[in-house]
């Protein structure tokens, strides 16, 4: 009976503090009196704190601790090393998530394959596939190597034992979302489970100073599946993009505690596997005898990578009463907007009743205001069916009130360009430093801008016909 009274002692209750009610639930009415927002906690238990412990490691001066061994380590994919900041920390948790086909687990093997070696032996567990699966996608990529150990395994009380038997220097582990702990309720990919699971594998990379690879899995919003809590305990979080239609992959690094998030990554998936592409600005242009209307190129930042990218539009005649808009590798909405210049400031008026198609080249998606110009110049050619000149490449954001305005890294875009061949360009005023060798043409607006392309007898037509009315 006294332990009985204990326990309900010990047991929070509400109380009315206005009648004296009492109940073993919060609510925001009392039922007593009728008054709202008096119910309120007492005979809460005391609030236990932590006694200090004994310490293990003294504290240091920062200047005396040994940065020598947070040295990074390559993986044999230079791209990869790119995002990294170099390399591979010992004890760092990468996590690297993307959609379903992208070619994460490709990639991943690949690396497997290039790091391992006779002091640094790798572990790569598989919980989606096979062991024989894998073994298949090694032989097709050539991801061979005596030290590189699979396992096909979804408890992680086993794959800590696999950590014991290998003592691996990189653990790899394709996908965090379908191992489970026996100790904890919920089904593999819960919260609760990727939660222990992470938590589990990051104090075993932490005291064995191993590097650690987790594959993630994505929302069909694009965002990381499981606890957000996830992303602040790793030290590192990648995201793998690409269109499945298209050979292009890029890793970004959304976190990185060992460096910067602005480098990206740039792979090309093909039969054979998947390689880094040191210059991939190749994929996203149409090499041709001679310039075809509707068409511009311009210079994209990736991180603080410039890659050349080709903007192309068509416009038809319109057969029903709402024209079509549709777009490819572009933000509708700046589409749109540029249309609305074109035709406000720009003067061309037959965009409005003709249907209209942009797209890019490769699959590449541009979203930075940096394209607006060349996206300008691409549908004006396409309205006038008058080409732009060769070699000529638009750089700058365009303004509703048809101005063009600076964008960052003007230098370096300028100097991409120059690399690959061209030798004209369209940029704000101010551009800086410029390329020995190429010609470069400072526009204030869209008017400016336009006064590039050749006189149009075609985009004449209508005009002349209205004033002689």
């Amino acid at each position: 009976m006294a332990a009985r009274t204990k326990t309900t002692k010990d047991r929070p209750s509400y109380r009315c503090t206005e009648c004296g009610w009492q109940t073993a639930k919060w609510l925001g009415r009392c039922s007593e009196c009728q008054a709202w927002g008096t119910v309120e906690e007492y005979g809460a238990p005391a609030v236990r704190t932590t006694s200090p412990g004994r310490v293990t490691n003294s504290a240091v001066p920062i200047g005396q601790v040994d940065g020598r061994t947070a040295t990074a380590r390559s993986t044999g994919v230079p791209e990869l090393d790119r995002v990294l900041g170099g390399g591979l920390v010992p004890g760092a948790v990468v996590l690297v998530a993307g959609e379903p086909g992208v070619g994460k687990s490709t990639l991943l093997l690949d690396v497997a394959a290039k790091s391992a070696s006779e002091e640094h032996r790798t572990l790569y567990v598989t919980g989606e596939e096979s062991a024989s699966q894998v073994r298949l996608r090694a032989d097709r990529i050539k991801a061979i190597d005596d030290n590189l150990y699979l396992a096909a395994e979804t408890d992680l009380a086993t794959i800590l034992g696999h950590l014991d038997a290998v003592k691996p220097s990189l653990l790899i582990l394709d996908s965090v979302q379908t191992v489970a702990s026996p100790e904890i309720d919920g089904a593999p990919g819960g919260m609760s489970q990727v939660r222990e699971v992470a938590g589990a594998l990051i104090r075993a990379s932490k005291e064995r100073g191993m590097s650690t690879l987790l594959v993630g899995h994505v929302t069909k919003d694009g965002a990381i599946a499981g606890p957000r809590l996830l992303e602040h305990l790793v030290d590192v979080v990648l995201s793998f993009e690409g269109d499945r239609h298209a050979r292009l992959r890029l890793v970004r690094g959304v976190k990185n505690r060992y460096g910067t998030t602005d480098e990206v990554g740039c792979f090309e998936l093909h039969d054979e596997g998947i390689t880094g592409l040191a210059d991939p600005s190749g994929l996203f242009l149409t090499r041709r005898a001679e310039p075809v209307p509707g068409t511009c190129l311009t210079v994209t930042l990736e991180g603080r990578r410039p890659l050349v990218a080709e903007v192309q539009a068509l416009t038809v005649d319109s057969q029903i009463p709402s024209p079509r808009r549709t777009t490819s590798g572009l933000e509708t909405s700046r589409v749109s907007m540029m249309l609305a210049v074109l035709e406000q400031r720009g003067k061309i008026s037959a965009l409005g009743k003709r249907d209209i198609y942009s797209a890019t080249v490769g699959g590449v998606k541009l979203s930075e205001p940096a394209a607006d110009l060349a996206i300008a110049l691409a549908l004006a050619s396409a309205a006038s069916d008058t080409p732009l000149p060769n070699n000529l490449v638009a750089i700058g954001e365009v303004g509703l009130a048809g101005e063009v305005r600076r964008v960052t890294g003007v230098q370096r875009r300028l100097s991409e360009a120059h690399r690959l061949g061209f030798t004209h360009a369209l940029v704000p005023s101010d551009p800086g430093k410029i390329p020995a060798g190429m010609k470069v043409i400072e526009v204030a607006d869209i008017g400016d801008a336009l006064r590039v392309l050749p006189r149009s007898r075609k985009r004449e037509a209508p005009r002349d016909a209205e004033d002689r009315r």
